[in-house]
């Protein structure tokens, strides 16, 4: 299936290449780039809050779409060749670079022969290793070119300290890219700072506020909370969605919540887990959603939803579930 897979990937390059030498400033379907302005970089990212920053830093002066529709997985998706086509012909291509986003990968080394600068917005960030004991297990069940990476957490985006550094990473490049406009760009990026620097201090206040400093998760996406601000996460699947618990694990969860009189089980987004469903059955519990931010929704987007509008409403979240 993974041998498929690649395959298939390797078509889809292959046919980018070719399609894009035919037609360098147009997009696959013969026009050009929507909304675009001469002086603007055109940019593509991966997850949103990637998105995010780099409009808030890049302002007027650039024009920004993420690869991912609307309420994407990170994990599992894969663009379509009429995707790569329009990527080929942007300026810069910014993705995490840490094993998240499958595809990007090969991206970036087809990319780079189109002359699109890309980058790895983590470059620098010290990635911490899961908190599950199991996880080298699930990872050794999965043949993946990326099963190095399996056992590191991805989503360092939710910490507001490191995703300082993400930001810096994208004014560099903007900066490198279009260094006539770079004070716009340090402009808004320490404004960008300043708001992360505050996020950071609120959940500092939610979590030294709270009665207990436990949540159940349906996906161990939160090792970075527990990392900065000891909030512990009780994981049902590990750190991909598909890293589902043994019955043994299981029970333990159970165990535990009703050990520690946990009353909610928080669900995300854009992921479903029937087993999370299972676990919330067994306790009795209420079911809340935290946003992983990874992809948003056409809602979300039509409300002008940003990286901070849906951290707040994560705070929310914790608020209620830590019983503050």
């Amino acid at each position: 299936m993974k041998k498929k897979l690649s395959l298939l990937l390797s078509f889809w390059f292959i046919t980018m290449i070719i399609i894009v030498g035919c037609s360098s400033n147009t997009a696959s379907n013969g026009e050009k780039v929507e909304n675009s302005k001469e002086d603007q970089l055109i940019i593509y990212t991966t997850i949103f809050p990637l998105q995010d920053f780099t409009k808030k830093i890049g302002g007027n002066h650039v024009l920004v779409e993420s690869v991912f529709p609307p309420n994407a997985d990170a994990h599992t998706y894969e663009p379509t060749t009429k995707q790569m086509v329009k990527m080929a012909e942007a300026d810069l291509f910014i993705y995490t670079g840490i094993g998240l986003e499958g595809f990007a990968e090969k991206a970036h080394e087809t990319l780079e022969t189109e002359n699109v600068k890309v980058i790895k917005a983590s470059e620098g960030i010290e990635l911490i290793k899961s908190n599950d004991e199991d996880e080298d297990e699930h990872a050794d069940k999965h043949e993946d070119e990326h099963t190095h990476l399996d056992d590191l957490d991805p989503h360092v985006w939710l910490d507001p300290v490191l995703a300082v550094q993400l930001a810096e990473n994208i004014k560099n490049a903007l900066v490198e890219l279009k260094p006539e406009t770079r004070k716009d760009f340090e402009e808004n990026f320490e404004q960008l700072k300043e708001q992360l620097n505050d996020l950071d201090q609120q959940f500092k206040d939610v979590v030294q506020n709270a009665e207990r400093s436990e949540i159940i998760v349906s996906h161990a996406a939160y090792g970075y909370w527990e990392n900065r601000y000891g909030i512990q996460q009780i994981s049902i699947s590990g750190l991909s969605p598909t890293n589902e618990p043994s019955q043994k694990e299981l029970a333990e969860i159970i165990e535990f919540a009703q050990k520690h009189n946990l009353k909610y089980v928080i669900f995300e987004q854009n992921v479903s887990n029937n087993i999370a469903n299972i676990v919330q059955s067994e306790l009795g519990a209420e079911a809340l959603t935290l946003h992983n931010l990874e992809s948003i929704t056409e809602e979300e987007t039509k409300n002008g939803e940003d990286y901070f509008s849906l951290m707040k409403q994560n705070l929310e979240t914790l608020k209620k579930a830590l019983g503050r």
